[in-house]
């Protein structure tokens, strides 16, 4: 249904080359985070980001990729993902999504945010609870991945963190279905996709140099999504908001490693009693 049941592996060599490049996603998103402010555009978001990404001997992954004109992907309110930057100016309490990747050597990282515009105290307590609660899902998913099970256990701790978040809140999040996580690696989307949710299928097994993107997109309303007609913009069909959070993940002999992470995931997987396994 995903794509392949056999996953490709990186070697030890490779995966030190992707986290080179995840480290320049991670930085470009902090970045962006600490300058992000109202009154700017996600225009001029896009371009300190394209110049950070190249400063850092980078390439940005977006630029270009069937035709997108961005170094960022900038998804604002009801926007899931793929928004294009622009002319649109931000707006005090805006919530905002930005999906960033790099090429280093060949190799690719990817990596996504989402926070106010403003801060925190300038945020809807719902679009907080939404933020936190497709961020923590974000690592569910991350630690459940283990070498000799299922890949699909991924979405299934996905769904599991974003139902007890809701019953925390009292409100049921939408997970999008149309959009999932990939393989990552020479290529910004590889095989096999990486559902948000649980499948019935048993999918591929995790091995030692697995490489993927997770990324679960979450709604304070309905899942169901509409392309824009610019034929990039994802928004949601009712008008809800909309979270994203991602991060590139390696699975090496000693667990788990976020190559986009700049602590490498130390921090939260340690919390989730996850084992954390860098290479360097």
């Amino acid at each position: 249904m995903f794509g392949r049941s056999r996953l490709d592996t990186k070697t030890p060599d490779q995966l030190l080359r992707m986290r080179r490049a995840g480290l320049v996603v991670g930085q470009t998103l902090q970045l962006m985070a600490q300058t992000v402010r109202p009154g700017m555009t996600t225009r001029q978001l896009d371009e300190l980001a394209e110049e950070h990404i190249r400063g850092c001997g980078a390439t940005p992954s977006f630029l270009g990729y069937h035709g997108f004109t961005g170094s960022l992907c900038t998804s604002v309110n009801e926007e899931v993902v793929h928004g294009i930057p622009g002319g649109r100016v931000l707006e005090q309490g805006d919530l905002i999504s930005i999906d960033c990747g790099a090429i280093v050597d060949g190799w690719h990282g990817d990596a996504a945010l989402s926070l106010v515009v403003g801060g925190r105290d300038a945020a809807r307590p719902e679009d907080l609870e939404l933020i936190d609660a497709t961020e923590d899902s974000m690592w569910a998913g991350i630690a459940a991945l283990a070498v000799g099970e299922s890949l699909y256990a991924v979405g299934a701790a996905v769904e599991d963190s974003l139902v007890e978040a809701g019953e925390r809140s009292g409100r049921e999040y939408g997970i999008v279905e149309d959009y999932v996580g990939h393989g990552i690696g020479t290529e910004m989307h590889q095989d096999p996709q990486v559902p948000n949710y649980r499948v019935r299928d048993r999918g591929p097994t995790v091995r030692v140099g697995t490489t993927v993107a997770i990324e679960p997109m979450v709604t304070l309303g309905s899942a169901e999504t509409h392309l824009l007609e610019d034929e990039w913009t994802v928004i949601t069909a009712d008008g809800s908001r909309a979270a994203h959070w991602e991060n590139t993940v390696a699975v090496t002999e000693h667990g788990l490693w976020v190559l986009t992470a700049l602590d490498g995931g130390e921090e939260r997987l340690s919390a989730l009693g996850a084992s954390y396994g860098p290479l360097s």
